[in-house]
Parts: structure tokens; C-alpha cells; sequence
């Protein structure tokens, strides 16, 4: 039975990380805990596989229409993979219900900035594509090295791929377009998905493979699936549906994890 849940909500999952270059791991991290019953800290490695593997084929429709940046993607990656691997071994020392909480309030936060400048782009009519600029092409190293350890750091302890910081992160801190940010949150999420699996090397987990299969299998096919919607879709379009899941994947696992956590 959890290989067909596993089976069915893997396509869902897919055609969102295809769509928003995001929110896969933020989806199945809780799926696989309160869905399907696996331990957290298991949970968060196979959120590892499932979300790699589906960005790797998301990859490759945005490839082809030019939507990634190949070189402040793969910087940025691996400038996160100290923080990946840090990351990783950390979360094998928090509570389970401690981690999805702290994830839940994260995803709060996140949400409420994307939101908020979603919101603002639509009142002004703006598309999503920032002006060019010297400050806006210009970012400094400190800035990047920054973020990108930041989340390298969200990658390793949460088991996600790390799109959802990734994403804001290209809009707000590198103004990039929202569709150059989901083609390279895709290339990002890879390595540091990668990166999270090395640091997870080791620890003593029962992972679920059947159902991490079935997961990612559906998933891989829903991220090429989701690929015409997302080259036909708005910027800002794209912009609010991401700041929505954020939100409601927040509140969802905000109300499973919080009581647990006070009532232990």
C-alpha cells in the first residue's frame, strides 16, 4: 500500500519541482513522515535520492530553453558543500520532532518574504524580470559564500534539496528572472543533494527502498511532465505559486510537528 501512496504522490512532487525549481524535498520530507510512516532522519535521506533524482531530469527542458546558469549554479553548490555535509551530521543530534518544527518555521518565514514580493510585483505589474544594473549583476563573493554555505547548511540537516532558499535567494539576493532561478535552482539542488548524501555516509538508517523507488520513479516523470507549464507559465505567476506551497506545506507540517513536540 505505501509503494502505490508513494507511487501516486511522487508525481505530484515531481510536477512542482519541474514547475518551481523548488519544493521538492519541503513535499516529501513530510509525506514520507506523516503519509507514509517513516522515522524522520530515515525520511530525510531518502527526501535526498528522490529530490536529486528528479532534478536531474527537471534539468533538462530548462537546459534546452537556456534557463540555467551553469557557472553561479555550480558555484554556488559547491561553495554549500562545507555547510551540506556539516549540516547532515548535525540533524543526526535533534530531536525528530524538533526538526520537522524547526522546518515548519522556516518554511514560515520563507513564505512570508516570497509572498511578500509577489504581492508588491503584481501591484506594479512587474513581471519578475529585475532591471539591469551594475548593482543588480554584481554580487560580491562575501554575499555568496554567505548564502550558499547557508544553504548547504538547510540541505544537509533538512534532508531538501534546498530550492526553496535557493530560489528567493537568486530572486532577492542576485536578482536573476524567476525562470533563470528555477533552471538554476535545479542545478543546485542536484549537487547539494549530492553533497547531503556524502554527509549522511555512515550513519545507521533504515531506509524504506521500495517505497524510495516508487517515490522517485513517478517524480522523475512528473519534473519532465511539468516542463511546458513552467516555459509557458508568468514569472510572476511562478512567483506566487511558490510562496503558496511554502505556505501551506509550513502550516501542514507546522500543526503535525509542534504538538508532538510539546507533548514530549
Amino acid at each position: 500500500m505505501n509503494v502505490a501512496i508513494a507511487a501516486g504522490v511522487g508525481l505530484l512532487v515531481g510536477v512542482v519541482v519541474g514547475t518551481l525549481g523548488a519544493g521538492g524535498g519541503i513535499l516529501s520530507l513530510p509525506i514520507l513522515v506523516y503519509v507514509l510512516g517513516q522515522d524522520p532522519h530515515a525520511a530525510a535521506t531518502a527526501s535526498l535520492v528522490i529530490v536529486g533524482a528528479t532534478s536531474v531530469v527537471s534539468l533538462v527542458p530548462h537546459a534546452r530553453r537556456g534557463n540555467v546558469q551553469w557557472r553561479r549554479g555550480l558555484v554556488f553548490g559547491l561553495l554549500g558543500a562545507v555547510g551540506a555535509v556539516g549540516g547532515a551530521r548535525l540533524a543526526a543530534l535533534v530531536d525528530a520532532d524538533l526538526l520537522m518544527a524547526l522546518l515548519a518555521g522556516l518554511l514560515l518565514v520563507v513564505s512570508a518574504v516570497m509572498l511578500r514580493r509577489s504581492l508588491m510585483d503584481r501591484r506594479r505589474g512587474d513581471d519578475g524580470a529585475p532591471a539591469p544594473s551594475s548593482s543588480s549583476r554584481v554580487v560580491t563573493g562575501l554575499v555568496t559564500v554567505i548564502v550558499a554555505s547557508f544553504v548547504g547548511l538547510l540541505t544537509g540537516f533538512f534532508g531538501v534539496g534546498g530550492g526553496f532558499i535557493v530560489v528567493p535567494a537568486l530572486l532577492l539576493v542576485m536578482r536573476v528572472d524567476m525562470r533563470l532561478a528555477v533552471g538554476t535552482s535545479l542545478l543546485v539542488i542536484v549537487v547539494n543533494a549530492v553533497l547531503g548524501l556524502v554527509g549522511r555516509v555512515g550513519q545507521d538508517l533504515t531506509v524504506d527502498w521500495p517505497v524510495v523507488a516508487a517515490f522517485a520513479v513517478t517524480s522523475m516523470l512528473g519534473g519532465l511532465l511539468a516542463g511546458r507549464f513552467s516555459a509557458r507559465a508568468r514569472p510572476r505567476t511562478l512567483s506566487l505559486l511558490f510562496a503558496l506551497l511554502l505556505l501551506a506545506v509550513a502550516v501542514v507540517t507546522g500543526v503535525q510537528a509542534v504538538p508532538a513536540l510539546l507533548a514530549g
